[in-house]
C-alpha cells in the first residue's frame, strides 16, 4: 500500500481490538503509512477481515489474529504469532482492545469490575510485556501505544470501572517508559474524547449535542483522528517522546468547568 507520507514504511504493527471502530481506524492509518499490520480481534472477525482485505487489495500487508486477551497466555500467543508473521519482527504495538459497559458503583460486583479491568488493563500489561521481549532483540527497538481515555481524568457516572482502568493504563505507560526506555522501547498513551460510531447520534443524542457544544472544534472525533495520533507516536517523528499522554478530544479538556 502506498503511504500518504510513508512514515511507517518497513514497520510491523499489531493493533489489538482492530474489529471495532477506533481499532479499524488505527489499522487503516498504519497501513496507509506503509506498515504491515496485524489486526487482532476477539469476536469481530468479519469486520477485522474486511479491513485486512481492503489493505491487501490496496497493495499492503495485513493479517487477522483472533484471541481472548483476558487470558495471559492468549496475549503471549497473539504477540508471538504477530511477530512470526512479520518475519520475526514487531516494531509497534497499539493496545486498543477494551470494553466500556455501564454500571452503578452501588450494585457493581467484583466480577463486573474484574471483567473490565482484565480486558482494559491486564491485557495491556501482558501484551506489552510479551512485545518488549521481541522488540528488545531487534535493531531500532520499538514503540508501544496504549489507548486510554479522557475519562482517566474526567470520569463519567456509571463508568467507575472503566475510568479507573484507563487511569491505570496511563500510569502503566509512564512506568513502562521508565523501565523499557533503556531497551530502546518507547511507551505512550493516546486519550481520545468522544469518537463517532454508527448509530451514536440516535442512541445518545443529548450527549452528542453536549459534546459538540463543548468542543472548540465543534465536532465529534473520528477513528482516523486517533489513528493519526498513533501513527505519530510510532513514527520517527516521536523518537524522543515517551511516557506521554496525547489527548485527542477536539479541545474539550481545555474548556473551563466554572
Amino acid at each position: 500500500m502506498s503511504g500518504l507520507s510513508g512514515l511507517l514504511e518497513g514497520q510491523v504493527a499489531l493493533v489489538t481490538g482492530a474489529g471495532g471502530g477506533i481499532g479499524r481506524g488505527i489499522a487503516l492509518r498504519f497501513a496507509q503509512e506503509g506498515a504491515a499490520v496485524v489486526l487482532h480481534c476477539r469476536t469481530a472477525v468479519e469486520a477485522a477481515g474486511e479491513v485486512a482485505s481492503g489493505i491487501r487489495e490496496s497493495g499492503g500487508r495485513a493479517v487477522v489474529l483472533r484471541g481472548d486477551l483476558t487470558d495471559e497466555e492468549e496475549c503471549r500467543r497473539v504477540v508471538a504469532e504477530a511477530a512470526e508473521w512479520g518475519d520475526g519482527r514487531l516494531t509497534a504495538l497499539v493496545n486498543n482492545a477494551g470494553v466500556q459497559p455501564t454500571q452503578e458503583l452501588r450494585g457493581m460486583t467484583v466480577a463486573q469490575w474484574r471483567a473490565v479491568v482484565d480486558t482494559n488493563l491486564s491485557s495491556v500489561f501482558a501484551c506489552t510485556q510479551a512485545a518488549v521481549e521481541i522488540m528488545r532483540e531487534q535493531d531500532g527497538g520499538g514503540s508501544v501505544t496504549h489507548i486510554a481515555s479522557v475519562e482517566a481524568t474526567h470520569p463519567a457516572p456509571l463508568h467507575a470501572h472503566y475510568s479507573a482502568s484507563k487511569a491505570a493504563v496511563r500510569t502503566h505507560a509512564r512506568s513502562a517508559a521508565l523501565e523499557y526506555g533503556p531497551l530502546g522501547i518507547r511507551v505512550n498513551t493516546v486519550s481520545p474524547g468522544l469518537i463517532h460510531r454508527e448509530g451514536l447520534e440516535e442512541a445518545w443524542p443529548e450527549g452528542v449535542r453536549r459534546w459538540e457544544r463543548a468542543a472548540p472544534t465543534g465536532r465529534l472525533g473520528r477513528p482516523e483522528d486517533v489513528g493519526d495520533a498513533c501513527v505519530f507516536l510510532a513514527s520517527g517523528l516521536a523518537s524522543w517522546i515517551t511516557g506521554h499522554d496525547l489527548v485527542v478530544d477536539g479541545g474539550v479538556s481545555a474548556r473551563p468547568t466554572w
